[in-house]
């Protein structure tokens, strides 16, 4: 992958209408099936912060009349049971970069969720849980 950085906003950079905020408060779960590279602009962690702020990014995007969308984790996952009874949908960017990277090369969401949602986080693939 061949990334740039620049001091400018992706907001001065992209049409809005290509621009799709990733947050996990958003509703966009089930319609987030597949990646379109080609017309559209991923935004990931457009916040970095050390603690999780509930509805944070979504408000962001909807003041910026962005799309959103969400990794589909509730659709693919399951919440496995754990002493403190833990589960968050929130993840680090590289943990997202690595759910799309993956995704994008083998078309399956399990796999990709595999790769990038740690079982600290509370989720794991239905046959993992059966075990």
């Amino acid at each position: 992958f061949q990334m740039d950085t620049t001091p400018e906003s992706y907001l001065d950079l992209f049409p809005l209408d290509a621009i799709i905020y990733l947050t996990p408060d958003s509703e966009n779960g089930k319609s987030f099936t597949c990646l379109s590279p080609q017309d559209k602009v991923y935004v990931l962690g457009g916040l970095v912060d050390e603690s999780i702020h509930k509805q944070l990014t979504l408000r962001r995007a909807r003041e910026q009349s962005l799309q959103t969308a969400r990794l589909p984790i509730r659709e693919y996952m399951v919440k496995a049971p754990n002493r403190r009874n833990y589960h968050s949908e929130t993840l680090a960017i590289n943990q997202v970069f690595d759910i799309l990277s993956t995704y994008y090369e083998t078309r399956s969401w399990p796999a990709a969720l595999r790769a990038g949602v740690s079982s600290g986080k509370g989720y794991v693939l239905p046959e993992t849980a059966e075990q």
